[in-house]
């Protein structure tokens, strides 16, 4: 039994906890399904690894750029508080999980492996449960089994008493979230990249599926019948129209935003502090005494740009890799099955200016709600993450823009970034986690999350059956809607458009 323990720990933190590594063996093990020569495999995961670092890069970038604004206005203003943040709220269960609920942290990646085993199955078994996607983003699963186990835990301590029943509930209720979760996904996937064949597998599955519904349903046409302008149709007139280069949009609303709010902070600040607070003797702070403040805003700001072309060269660079890739384990092994990859890959299709204009639109309505919660002297204080901010509301407006156009796009991702911080500071209050400094705080888990959270610590056993079969039903009534286009939605892009427009047609008569 250790030596198994040894090995899956081993694959745990090298492979599982690696998404780059998790993504290259998902595309070794689909092309050697399909028959590739060795050569082929191996510059197919060459790539695929090498495009998700450069994902990566461009990622981790735009967090450690913000990392002045969010450091800045937590010790210029004295500010202590909750961060939302995944990473934050990690750190809150490997603090807090042993005092609270006498359990180790390993626990969790034991949880890991069990959930993703009932997300395999429940693909497997697709014709039965109507689930088509895979999760595949290994950090995500971290994350979410961490949090989950302390949500879970806390609603039914009765479970604690026995590990395995624990450890088989959690799994249950948290591969059916994934399973269901990157299921919600695929429809909107498909339609924004003109069936590229991967789905979201990340913290906003939930929010992206009823972001999308309900752009399309509030904006998508207006009372005229016409369909809603998107960023992409409009043209700006005059000096304005450079705002239709990403690249210039982008830089143009970092050094308007985030300059001001760098100067705010003051070169007095920037010069004595770093990420980690009040330099030391050696520490090397965010900007150097004899250096140019205005050259350190602008540097800062136009980094913002420069990442953001990183990540969607990384996106273009692997997603081709894994969907044709995918093919293999889809005929095989899992079939009508898609990946469920990170909300990151999605930057490379739809309107580009999206992602900014989501980015500061979720970053205001998430600056209102703490305003609002200081106000009302909340008893939890919440600090907003740059991972929330960006990751949920810029992907929200990308979808929100393609069905619903720029009003969508805007509204949305705001409303979005004021129940980020509402349900964060309630759920994580309730739950204990406040008080180890952080929780996940991304769209799912300040609403679907505190919900099922809510239901098992109140009806106990039935709250779990429930939500199980709750989240079990919700593929089944997807299907329902079009039972001939369901599965040829990614099995056939092609043919699923035919049929769409086929149906369009007999209604249109």
């Amino acid at each position: 039994m250790n030596i198994l323990m040894q090995i899956w720990t081993y694959f745990a933190n090298n492979i599982l906890k690696q998404p780059a590594y998790m993504i290259g063996l998902i595309v070794m093990i689909g092309y050697i399904l399909l028959g590739k020569k060795w050569y082929d495999v191996l510059a197919g995961v060459i790539k695929a690894i090498v495009g998700y670092l450069i994902l990566a890069v461009g990622s981790g970038g735009l967090v450690s750029n913000f990392r002045p604004v969010l450091v800045g206005l937590k010790d210029r203003f004295n500010m202590s508080a909750m961060v939302i943040d995944p990473y934050f709220g990690q750190n809150a269960v490997t603090a807090g999980v042993k005092d609270v609920f006498g359990k180790d942290f390993g626990d969790v990646m034991i949880l890991l492996l069990i959930a993703f085993i009932v997300n395999i199955i429940l693909v497997r078994f697709n014709r039965v449960t109507k689930l088509r996607s895979l999760f595949t983003t290994g950090h995500v699963q971290v994350q979410q089994a961490a949090t989950a186990y302390w949500l879970i835990a806390f609603a039914c301590p009765f479970l604690l008493k026995n590990n395995f029943q624990l450890l088989v509930v959690m799994a249950l209720i948290l591969g059916a979230y994934w399973a269901v979760g990157s299921n919600l996904t695929i429809k909107p996937c498909q339609e924004l990249t003109d069936g590229a064949g991967f789905c979201l597998a990340h913290q906003q599955m939930f929010g992206v599926a009823l972001n999308t519904w309900l752009a399309e349903k509030l904006f998508g046409k207006s009372k005229e019948g016409k369909k809603a302008k998107r960023m992409e149709d409009i043209e700006l007139p005059g000096f304005m129209s450079i705002f239709n280069e990403n690249m210039v949009c982008t830089s143009i609303l970092m050094i308007v935003f985030f300059g001001a709010i760098l100067c705010v902070l003051g070169k007095g600040y920037l010069t004595t502090h770093n990420a980690n607070g009040l330099i030391k003797e050696g520490g090397t702070p965010f900007l150097a005494a004899n250096g140019s403040m205005f050259f350190y805003v602008l540097n800062t700001c136009l980094q913002f740009s420069v990442y953001l072309a990183i990540l969607q060269l990384g996106v273009r660079t692997f997603v081709a890799e894994l969907t044709n890739s995918f093919q293999g384990i889809a005929n095989k092994l899992l079939p009508g099955s898609i990946p469920g990859v990170d909300c990151a890959v999605t930057y490379g299709f739809g309107a580009p200016n999206a992602v900014p204009i989501g980015f500061l639109m979720g970053f205001l309505g998430q600056l209102l709600a703490i305003i609002a919660l200081i106000i009302l002297k909340s008893p939890v204080l919440v600090i907003c993450g740059f991972v929330p901010v960006f990751f949920d509301n810029a992907t929200i407006a990308l979808f929100a823009n393609e069905k619903g156009g720029v009003k969508a796009a805007l509204i949305l991702p705001f409303l979005s970034g004021i129940v980020q911080v509402f349900g964060s500071a309630l759920i994580a209050g309730w739950v204990g986690m406040a008080a180890y400094g952080g929780y996940l705080g991304m769209w799912d888990w300040a609403t679907v999350w505190p919900v099922m959270t809510v239901l098992m610590k109140y009806l106990s056993w039935a709250g779990i059956i429930l939500i199980v079969v709750a989240l079990l039903v919700i593929p089944h009534l997807q299907y329902r809607k079009d039972k001939e286009g369901y599965f040829l939605m990614t099995e056939d892009w092609e043919a699923y458009k035919k049929h769409i427009a086929d149906l369009e047609a007999k209604s249109a008569r």
